[in-house]
């Protein structure tokens, strides 16, 4: 099946169980193989996430951080370069409505080059070596 038959007999599928037809019956009269859980998973993701569903193009998780919101989160972290990653999880899901974990933000920033630290730590850690030498 290709992948425009595969999402045409999806859309049936969830419209079958949203009509009330019980996930076996909307499975074999869509043509989908396709467990209970993940029959219910797909109604419940088209349900909260829409027709974006399928225009997606990726298994599993959407992808959260975006190029809007990457753009924000780009500006944001330039005015304020500092600024620890608990601080702008915040902010991010209250401007953008997204909420990620902050070991996915430190990647996100550290691969857009937006560290939270304005010193590396390991900068901090050669001072601080290079001061104990020097006080004793």
């Amino acid at each position: 099946m290709e992948k425009e038959q595969q999402r045409r007999a999806k859309d049936h599928l969830v419209a079958l169980i949203q009509a009330g037809h019980t996930w076996q019956e909307a499975a074999a009269r869509a043509g989908v193989p396709i467990s209970r859980s993940a029959a219910y998973r797909l109604v419940h993701k088209v349900r909260t996430v829409g027709v974006s569903t399928w225009q997606d193009g990726r298994h599993g998780h959407p992808a959260k951080l975006r190029e809007p919101v990457q753009q924000w989160l780009k500006a944001y972290c330039q005015a304020a370069p500092g600024t620890p990653s608990h601080i702008v999880q915040q902010a991010l899901e209250n401007r953008c409505g997204v909420l990620v974990s902050i070991s996915h933000l430190n990647a996100t920033r550290a691969a857009l080059g937006l560290g939270s630290r304005a010193t590396p730590l390991r900068e901090k850690n050669r001072r601080r070596t290079q001061a104990a030498n020097h006080s004793g």
